[in-house]
């Protein structure tokens, strides 16, 4: 039996336009390629107001563009109150952002907190930055195995 509700993700970080975009993005195509586009609702954000209605960084949308996907469509905006309950899954990319998140999140909703790796068979548990660094291949690397285990997460728990 399958479920009725929209299952809904939103991928953080501090300003979306680096690693929640990236991570929106590729988990797009993903849910897209496996035929779950009706049953998966996907967004990102930041939990600072720096870029709100920038498109990704030139370098994340580069770095997407030569793996094939184009995440030029997206736009930055920051958290918002209402996110907390219209999300299943809340999920940073680090530990600075999972703890601004749950300074603002009620506690009702905090079970819906996550670090984004926390799915991932991967070793590491956070996705840096590469806004100051660089390392954007990298990034783009670790969201898409990732995405790859999340999606699979869901599929398995929702019964997708």
């Amino acid at each position: 039996m399958k479920p009725s509700k929209k299952i809904s993700v939103l991928f953080v970080c501090m300003g979306n336009i680096c690693r929640s975009p990236t991570a929106h993005g590729v988990f797009r195509h993903m849910v897209e390629s496996a035929g779950h586009s009706g049953r998966i609702h996907i967004d990102s954000c930041g939990t600072e107001g720096y870029h709100i209605g920038d498109p990704p960084d030139p370098r994340a949308r580069e770095t997407a563009r030569h793996r094939g996907l184009d995440i030029s469509d997206l736009r930055a905006r920051r958290v918002a109150r209402s996110d907390f309950e219209d999300f299943d899954y809340i999920l940073a990319m680090d530990n600075h952002n999972h703890r601004a998140l749950n300074a603002l999140c009620p506690p009702a909703h905090r079970g819906k907190l996550h670090m984004f790796l926390a799915f991932s068979r991967q070793a590491e548990r956070e996705v840096p930055d590469p806004y100051y660094t660089g390392g954007f291949d990298r990034v783009f690397d670790m969201v898409e195995v990732g995405a790859r285990d999340l999606l699979e997460h869901i599929v398995e728990k929702h019964a997708l």
